[in-house]
């Protein structure tokens, strides 16, 4: 399965480089992520837990980083096993660009599974996997962007996205990085 999309997010490349670089980010960000650490140099290591159709599986994986060219472009490519249900791997191309009011992110994804998760059908697993793209993309998006003034209500779309629960979880990129 392959697939490509863009997003802008208003915020400056240095914001989203570090935020796609920080493993707590990434736990924050990955569907199901139940631990994510490491480091960029040294790759990361996940467990991810998630439910395609009938079949729940906990995904013990790797994903290393490479192709860095720094607040410009990376290549984020990842293998997971999940016992009998099978495996997971791919990757993604991500490419930064500056725009009016922020950074335009693109990203190319390739995403291939096996075993029981497999015997699915190519449609199912091909929706999952856009989902979990789509999904992993706009926390991201939420996480490094700004909140907007008197929000906070809990009842915007993009808090729901990145679990948050309104006032509560404002911030949490910055509790996380230190940064705005």
């Amino acid at each position: 399965m392959e697939m490509k999309d863009q997003r802008d997010i208003a915020a400056d490349r240095a914001t989203l480089w570090a935020a796609i670089l920080n493993p707590e980010v990434l736990k924050a960000c990955i569907p199901g992520a139940q631990e994510v650490t490491g480091t960029p140099e040294t790759g990361f290591e996940a467990t991810v837990v998630q439910k395609v159709g009938p079949v729940k599986a906990t995904f013990k994986g790797a994903v290393s980083v490479s192709d860095m060219i720094e607040g410009q472009s990376l290549t984020l490519t990842g293998e997971g096993k999940g016992g009998a249900a099978g495996f997971a791997k791919g990757g993604a191309r991500v490419h930064m660009e500056d725009i009016e009011g922020g950074t335009r992110l693109s990203y190319e994804v390739d995403a291939k599974v096996g075993g029981k998760l497999a015997q699915l059908g190519s449609r199912l697993i091909d929706g999952f996997a856009k989902k979990m793209a789509d999904d992993f993309f706009t926390r991201l998006q939420d996480a490094v962007e700004a909140p907007a003034e008197g929000a906070g209500d809990g009842d915007s779309d993009s808090e729901a996205a990145a679990g948050g629960d309104g006032a509560a979880k404002k911030g949490w990129f910055k509790r996380l990085t230190g940064k705005d």
